[in-house]
């Protein structure tokens, strides 16, 4: 059986993500683009994951700054999440997409609103197809309030109402998932 482009895009798509806006500081500059191929790879040390296509702008500017932000967009951050997605040559007013930033003491962008931001320092790099799978140490983060963007089959979404026991009983406890997620029971 062969696999059409076409095929593997659409069973990834059934696959539900949260969005995130990757930010490089490159010259006193804002550098972003936006990723949902992105996840933790490690507690001890803290790492975690994101896929870059080679011909991003983006690609280019991880590998010679070695220091990015994640920033993990809420529901209200569509905007946002649809500016970076865009060619970077119309990267010029992040503003008009309700993007704002301010500098860590390292010089990355943080953006205002973020449900979540994480200072990464470039670990390691893995070539992967037509794409650099990054891996970086998580130096610092930050958590706020509120609900996540969600991205699935082509379409932003929000989170829906929690989703009730197998056993019927509503008031029964969701089971342990691990610290890191579903991969690991503590």
């Amino acid at each position: 059986m062969s696999v059409t482009q076409s095929d593997f895009r659409k069973a990834m798509g059934c696959f539900a993500t949260g969005v995130t806006v990757i930010t490089v500081d490159r010259a006193g500059e804002v550098h972003g683009m936006t990723a949902n191929a992105f996840t933790s790879v490690s507690m001890d040390p803290l790492l975690v994951l994101v896929c870059v296509d080679h011909r991003a702008r983006t690609h280019a500017h991880l590998h010679a700054r070695k220091r990015f932000g994640v920033n993990v967009l809420a529901e209200n951050q569509r905007a946002i999440s649809e500016y970076y997605a865009r060619s970077p040559e119309i990267h010029q007013h992040p503003e008009e997409a309700g993007a704002s930033f301010d500098r860590t003491a390292h010089g990355t962008p943080v953006l205002h609103g973020a449900l979540a931001y994480l200072e990464c320092r470039l670990h390691t790099t893995q070539e992967a197809g037509d794409h650099t799978i990054f891996i970086a140490e998580v130096e610092d983060v930050v958590v706020r309030e509120g609900e996540p963007l969600l991205f699935f089959r082509g379409d932003y979404r929000s989170v829906g109402a929690p989703i009730g026991s197998l056993s019927g009983s509503e008031n029964q406890e969701a089971p342990n998932l691990g610290k890191t997620g579903l991969g690991r029971n503590t």
